[in-house]
């Protein structure tokens, strides 16, 4: 099928990225460039948990298919599944390159199934998908794109297209007036779902007292959870006045925060690509997985790796955070100052 042939413009499209928060966020340009080359086709998207909540209301989307979590050990949920998409799409694009993933796939029944060739897919995944890809970009987001190949389409500039509904918008202005941030404000998340990814909340404090006392920024701390809180807590403690706790926030309201920020500065985790989606400028602190694979995509972001682990996903994952101890604040601190001097030519121009 190729994205040209008459009997194939209104096809039936599944894709299939079931977590987590920004590899989710990474599969939107492909959701994108469907939409633009196959305007009358049907797209669904099957996901798990939280990441639903960013993909409704998506204007290139017709369908979310939310699953609940670790829904292929019930024989019950996985019935449902069957149910719910068997025999209804011509396409699925495996995003994610796992067996939870084919085998979602798989159950729509769909002749075509395309996924990723071994080693990026994973586990039984090449034996469940028909149309195998090899993906040579760097990026993740660019080699998700690959995928978009045997249906003879080539991608144009990448687009995530997050919508923002009113009350967020005005919730997240309301935040910003209510710490006296104005419309100058930063963001810092010390979050991430490894520790290995971890970098210290005062180190996060001492950037934040940098971004204001240079540029005179408010820093809002972000979280989610109770141990994030108390980091954020932290950061705002020890940051000589320049950083506020931000309130619990919904993802959603959560990307209308970072669309009103100058910088965002994390780690690898959700909130940092939620930001890089929404485009805002971000300094990505990377130690465990390679910063030019999965940071923040485009030129207008600052990326930083000094030292990273190798070794199988589940070494890196439960490792300790010795590679993201090697970023110091001062590299942090040039980096928010490129992307704010950035940010001043192009108001001058």
């Amino acid at each position: 099928m190729t994205a040209t042939e008459p009997s194939t413009l209104a096809p039936r499209i599944l894709i299939v990225r079931l977590s987590a928060i920004g590899d989710v966020l990474h599969g939107l340009p492909v959701l994108c460039a469907l939409r633009d080359a196959l305007p009358k086709a049907h797209l669904a998207w099957m996901v798990e948990g939280r990441s639903a909540e960013l993909l409704a209301g998506h204007p290139a989307l017709d369908e979310v298919i939310a699953v609940r979590r670790r829904w292929l050990k019930s024989p019950r949920a996985v019935f449902k599944i069957w149910r719910q998409v068997h025999g209804r799409f011509d396409v699925t694009i495996d995003v994610q390159g796992l067996s939870k993933s084919a085998v979602a796939a798989r159950l729509s029944g769909a002749p075509r199934r395309i996924g990723l060739a071994a080693p990026d897919g994973r586990e039984i995944s090449p034996w469940l998908n028909n149309v195998l890809v090899r993906p040579t970009a760097t990026h993740v987001i660019d080699r998700n794109l690959e995928l978009l190949g045997p249906l003879g389409i080539a991608p144009g500039p990448v687009r995530f297209d997050l919508p923002e509904r009113e009350a967020d918008g005005h919730r997240a202005e309301q935040t910003i007036a209510q710490v006296g941030a104005t419309s100058r404000c930063a963001l810092i998340n010390p979050g991430a779902g490894w520790p290995s990814k971890l970098w210290p909340a005062e180190r996060f404090a001492a950037v934040a007292e940098h971004l204001g006392r240079v540029h005179g920024l408010v820093s809002l701390a972000v979280w989610a959870g109770d141990q994030e809180n108390a980091w954020a807590r932290r950061i705002v403690a020890r940051s000589a006045g320049w950083a506020r706790l931000a309130p619990a926030t919904s993802l959603v309201e959560l990307a209308a925060l970072a669309r009103r920020a100058q910088v965002v500065v994390s780690s690898d985790t959700g909130p940092l690509h939620l930001a890089a989606a929404v485009g805002t400028p971000c300094v990505g602190l990377f130690g465990p997985v390679p910063g030019e694979r999965n940071g923040p995509y485009g030129p207008q972001h600052v990326t930083i790796q000094v030292a990273r682990l190798t070794g199988s996903s589940r070494q890196r994952r439960t490792a300790g955070n010795e590679t993201m101890l090697a970023i110091d604040v001062a590299r942090v601190a040039a980096a928010c100052d490129t992307i704010l001097a950035r940010r001043r030519d192009r108001s001058s121009a």
